[in-house]
């Protein structure tokens, strides 16, 4: 590693995810999931935690080649059979209201070649039987946080032109250290500021509360309702017990569920997808009625046929985010080929679940009442990109008035 002062820099970022990103405090339980590559990160996360007060840190750990080992050797039968002492152990750090960090730092094309309906069933199978999970951090029961560390075989493809494995590494870190505010003399309080430019376009939305959007732009014509009583969300986010969170870092978002029996047209993709080891690449998805009716693709069309296919709920959407073109990580011009990163450079959209924070009292609501407020029900929530320079929203309040959104790619309000 030779980025310069990396070692300074690394203990900073783990201050910034442990103190403003997942905060910890005293007697908090900290769950860290991430790659073996990133060992001397979690080191320093697990001890930066512990140093709040944290009661117990549990650290679990994947790895790209075995995971990919075991697809190559194992049975879908074997794949989908999960255990119930998995489950159990799910549950139960669900019930300590454990907090949640995933560091991501996995090979984009990990799986590329493996059978995509192998891949679909065991990741539905891994989504249903971790419902309780996936339900409680959809909710906000428990504080999560996804944040980014560089791995050898993601940066490889991010950074081609670079010469050696070295540099590519090192230019990854340094993408993420820029925009997870690390270069800055505090990087708490540079968060705090951009937490504060963001909830100004969240209450602008939610004062109006649109009936619906309007998107129109190359390969793009899509009206999008929204339920009743919608929210928009930005960074932070408050947990069941009232603690502060930011779910992803980096993010430039501001975002809410739409009403998932009500999408009209078609919309294309504007940057590539990540998605189960696989890369896929100018999409577009057509809908009637709320529901995804077709979809194409340049590249990975079988795997995201499967997606849409193969899960509840995945032919309706459950996320939508703003984002302006001129937001750092799209000004980069970098493609990351890594979801939290691209769908903070651009407008996005998610197939499957909705958070139940998106709607008034929807975390108070049982998973059939958040159904009826019109927000999706699903065992998938995957965000693909929509945003480009010459795309133009429009909100349409109940009365039938038009208000710029987003003229160009930027934000109109």
């Amino acid at each position: 590693m030779t980025l310069e002062n990396f070692d300074q820099l690394l203990q900073k970022y783990a201050d910034v995810i442990i103190h403003k990103g997942i905060q910890v405090a005293a007697d908090d339980y900290l769950l860290i999931n991430a790659d073996i590559e990133q060992a001397p990160l979690v080191r320093l996360l697990a001890e930066t935690a512990y140093k709040a007060g944290a009661k117990k840190v549990k650290v679990t750990w994947a790895d790209d080649a075995l995971t990919r080992i075991g697809y190559e050797n194992q049975s879908v039968e074997t794949l989908t059979d999960i255990p119930q002492y998995t489950i159990d152990e799910s549950n139960d750090w669900i019930a300590k209201r454990a907090k949640r960090i995933s560091l991501r730092s996995s090979n984009p094309n990990a799986l590329s070649g493996i059978d995509p309906s192998k891949i679909s069933a065991a990741q539905r199978a891994a989504s249903e039987a971790l419902q309780e999970q996936r339900i409680a951090t959809q909710a906000n029961v428990v504080s999560w946080l996804v944040v980014a560390g560089a791995g050898q075989e993601w940066a490889k493809l991010v950074f081609p032109e670079l010469s050696t494995t070295e540099e590519k590494v090192d230019a990854l870190w340094n993408e993420i250290f820029k925009t997870t505010r690390v270069y800055e003399a505090d990087p708490v309080k540079a968060w705090n500021e951009h937490e504060a430019k963001l909830n100004e376009k969240a209450h602008f939305l939610n004062e109006i509360q649109f009936d619906h959007l309007h998107y129109t732009g190359p390969g793009t014509d899509l009206k999008l309702g929204l339920p009743k009583n919608h929210i928009w969300e930005s960074a932070g986010s408050v947990n069941e017990k009232g603690e502060a969170f930011i779910a992803n870092m980096p993010t430039e978002e501001v975002f809410t569920a739409p009403d998932a029996n009500r999408a009209e047209g078609h919309i294309t993709s504007s940057k590539p997808l990540s998605y189960g080891g696989t890369v896929i690449d100018g999409m577009t998805f057509y809908f009637e009625n709320g529901q995804i009716t077709d979809v194409k693709a340049e590249q990975g069309e079988e795997t995201l046929r499967k997606l849409v296919e193969d899960n509840d709920g995945s032919r309706s959407l459950g996320e939508v985010a703003l984002v302006p073109h001129q937001s750092p990580i799209s000004q980069s011009g970098i493609i990351f080929y890594n979801t939290l990163f691209d769908e903070n450079a651009s407008n996005h959209l998610a197939i499957g679940q909705a958070y139940a924070t998106s709607v008034q009292g929807g975390t108070k609501m049982s998973q059939d009442e958040l159904k009826e407020a019109g927000l999706n029900r699903s065992n998938v929530h995957v965000d693909f990109m929509v945003g480009n320079a010459e795309m133009n929203i429009d909100g349409i309040t109940t009365d039938g008035k038009v208000i710029p959104v987003f003229r160009n790619g930027e934000w109109a309000i």
